[in-house]
C-alpha cells in the first residue's frame, strides 16, 4: 500500500517537489535529500500550488539516502554524478526510479546498482522550485510513465497521483518510453531556448516554428531507427496544442546563466544520428544557437 511504503526524493526541485508534495499526500513517507550545507536549514514540509491542489506536507529532510522503498532521482542531469554521492548505502534502496530529461543515465545507474533496481520512468510538466520547500506546478498537466516493470512496486504509488490528477502509464516497451518524451522535450526545449520564446510565440513565428517542425522530424527518425515507436505527426498535434505561455527548463536554465542540458537532451540524438546515419542538420543549427545564447562550448558536434 502506498501509505507504508517509503520513498526519497535525490533533487528537492520543481519536479522532485511535486513528485514529493503528492506522494506524501497519500500519507506515505517522504524524505528530501538535500546538500549537507542546506540540511539545517531547509524547511520540514513542501508547500504546493497546483492545479491538483494546494496544500502542505510534512515532509522529512537528510543529507544522505536512507533505507527506503523507491528513490526518485529528480535532478538535472548536470548535477547527476554529484547528487549520487548521497546514495551511500544502495542496498538499502529496494528501487531507483529516475525522472531525468535525456536517455544515457539509464545505462549509468544499471551498471553502478544492478539492472533489476532500476525502473526507467519519464515525467512531462512544467513545475518550479520558487524557493525551498515551496513548489508552484505551471503546466495544466503533469504525464508520468513508468516501464512495466516497475507496476508491482509502484501501482498503488500511480494509483494516488492519478488520483490527483496525474496521467500515468505502464509501458512495456522501453525504447519507446525514453524515446517519446525526448523527440518531444528535444525539440521543444532547443527551439524555445534558441529564440528564448514562450511556446505560442514560437507557434506563431514562421521561421521559427519551421524549425522546431524539422528538428520533430530529425528527432523522430533516429527515436525510430534506435528501435521506438513514435509519430512526429501526433508529437507536433500536442506540441500545437501546448497553452501559449509555457517555457521550458532549458531556456529558463539559459535566462539564469545556468549549464543547459544540452548534452542530456541533444546528446542521445546527435549521436543517434551518426550511428544510424541519419541527417540531423535542423538539430545541429538549434544546438548551435543555445550554446551561443548560454555563451557555452560546443562539446557537441
Amino acid at each position: 500500500m502506498a501509505e507504508l511504503m517509503r520513498h526519497a526524493i535525490l533533487g528537492a526541485g520543481g519536479v522532485g517537489g511535486l513528485i514529493g508534495a503528492c506522494v506524501a499526500h497519500s500519507g506515505a513517507s517522504v524524505t528530501l535529500v538535500v546538500r549537507r550545507e542546506a540540511l539545517a536549514q531547509y524547511p520540514k514540509q513542501l508547500r504546493l500550488e497546483s492545479a491538483f491542489g494546494n496544500f502542505e506536507v510534512d515532509v522529512a529532510v537528510a543529507a544522505e539516502v536512507p533505507p527506503v522503498d523507491v528513490l526518485w532521482i529528480t535532478v538535472k542531469a548536470t548535477q547527476f554524478e554529484p547528487a549520487l554521492g548521497a546514495l551511500k548505502n544502495p542496498g538499502a534502496v529496494r528501487a531507483i526510479v529516475p525522472l531525468l530529461n535525456g536517455i544515457d543515465h539509464i545505462a549509468v545507474l544499471r551498471a553502478r546498482y544492478g539492472a533489476e533496481r532500476v525502473i526507467p520512468a519519464t515525467i512531462s510538466v512544467e513545475t518550479e522550485r520558487v524557493s525551498p520547500g515551496h513548489i508552484v506546478h505551471r503546466s495544466p498537466f503533469a504525464r508520468l510513465n513508468v516501464l512495466s516493470t516497475g507496476r508491482d512496486l509502484l501501482g498503488s504509488t500511480v494509483d494516488h497521483l492519478q488520483q490527483m490528477g496525474f496521467a500515468c502509464r505502464f509501458i512495456d516497451d522501453e525504447p519507446t518510453l525514453m524515446w517519446s518524451k525526448l523527440v518531444f522535450l528535444a525539440p521543444y526545449a532547443l527551439t524555445t531556448s534558441a529564440a528564448d520564446k514562450a511556446t505560442g510565440e514560437v507557434i506563431s513565428d514562421p521561421a521559427w516554428k519551421s524549425q522546431m517542425e524539422a528538428c520533430v522530424r530529425e528527432a523522430c527518425a533516429v527515436a525510430v531507427a534506435e528501435g521506438a515507436k513514435v509519430d512526429p505527426d501526433a508529437i507536433l498535434a500536442g506540441m500545437m496544442a501546448m497553452p501559449g505561455n509555457m517555457r521550458s527548463s532549458m531556456q529558463k536554465d539559459v535566462a539564469q546563466h545556468k549549464t543547459p542540458e544540452l548534452e542530456a537532451i541533444a546528446g542521445p540524438i546527435l549521436r543517434g544520428a551518426r550511428r544510424h546515419g541519419v541527417e540531423v542538420p535542423a538539430t545541429k543549427k538549434l544546438v548551435a544557437k543555445v550554446e551561443r545564447r548560454a555563451g557555452v562550448e560546443s562539446q557537441l558536434d
